[in-house]
């Protein structure tokens, strides 16, 4: 059993009974594969709007929608005005169209979808258009927090797979336009992000370095820079992403404790029921034993009675016998 089969599985139940399901299957695979139980104890409970992705994406309905992100960027890359704007209104028709199919399925499953959670999912739909690893990991059902696309930005994909080794092609290894997945991670291991020889590579570091520094200087008084508040969204995403966990941690251990104390009561109903039998069958030995002495004192009785009548007989036999 593979984990990402297993978090797939598990992304898909709703939000109010995730830690529980996670807890059973844990359990259940812990006597045979405990390196799968850590790591299914370690699975994220996905945040609603990634919930509502997840159960889109399993039954293949995002499928048109990604399937339309190449058209738009190409059409975007062309600056072709006319068709941006009819590939745009496609757009926005299935976006709609999925946030409303996605709303339905999770008031199927028990859970109501706040407006900010709906914005949320057509935020992450249009994330995975704009940009193909955004689409991939969309498309792969393991999502737990929702995408945004911003700008003409690569999505932010840090954290956002249950199992990242899952889903190679959302790999983006930058903030630079996607590339193929096996000639990006080439490049990462020979450091040189465009591909080019280390002088100029060097160079081209050299320059940029050059260049932001100048437009840092130049910003300086006109409030943050994007590169800090990119790092304030950053600081802010860890910070949230470990509450989240502490939250997973402490629903955790609140339903082991509620298990125990299940079975616990399991256990008293049980030997309640046991104490009511022997009690019963106390009783009815009860009702037995006094039946069972009243049968004694009349055998007592007629013994006697019996022992009487021999003594009077022997009596009688002697006085005939007598001179």
């Amino acid at each position: 059993m593979e984990f990402s089969e297993v978090a797939g599985e598990l992304l898909l139940v709703a939000p109010g009974d995730f830690v529980r399901a996670r807890t059973a299957k844990q359990r259940e695979v812990r006597g045979t594969d405990r390196a799968l139980a850590t790591r299914i104890g370690g699975l994220r409970k996905p945040a609603p709007a990634a919930w509502i992705v997840d159960l889109l994406a399993h039954d293949g309905a995002l499928d048109d929608a990604i399937d339309l992100g190449p058209a738009l960027r190409e059409a975007q890359a062309a600056a072709d005005p006319h068709e941006i704007g009819r590939l745009r209104g496609q757009r926005a028709a299935l976006v709609r169209a999925l946030t409303a199919d996605g709303a339905e399925r999770a008031e199927a499953a028990g859970h109501h979808a706040s407006p900010a959670v709906l914005d949320q999912v057509a935020a992450t739909i249009e994330a995975a258009m704009m940009d193909p690893h955004a689409g991939a990991a969309v498309r792969s059902g393991l999502l737990v927090r929702p995408l945004e696309s911003v700008g003409f930005d690569a999505v932010d994909l840090d954290g956002a797979l249950a199992d990242p080794d899952a889903v190679p092609e959302a790999w983006s290894g930058s903030d630079a336009p996607p590339v193929p997945i096996s000639s990006a991670r080439s490049r990462r291991r020979r450091g040189t992000p465009d591909g080019g020889s280390g002088a100029e590579t060097t160079r081209a570091s050299r320059a940029a370095r050059r260049s932001g520094a100048a437009a840092t200087a130049e910003h300086a008084e006109a409030g943050p820079s994007r590169q800090e508040l990119r790092a304030a969204e950053t600081d802010a995403r860890r910070t949230s992403r470990a509450a989240d966990a502490a939250l997973d941690a402490a629903e955790s251990a609140l339903q082991d404790l509620d298990d125990e104390r299940a079975g616990l009561e399991e256990r008293r109903t049980a030997l309640q029921r046991e104490l009511r039998e022997v009690e019963q069958r106390i009783t009815a030995l009860d009702d037995d034993r006094e039946s069972a002495e009243q049968r004694r004192d009349e055998a007592e009785a007629a013994s006697d009675r019996a022992r009487r009548g021999l003594d009077e007989a022997r009596e009688r036999l002697r006085s005939v016998h007598r001179p």
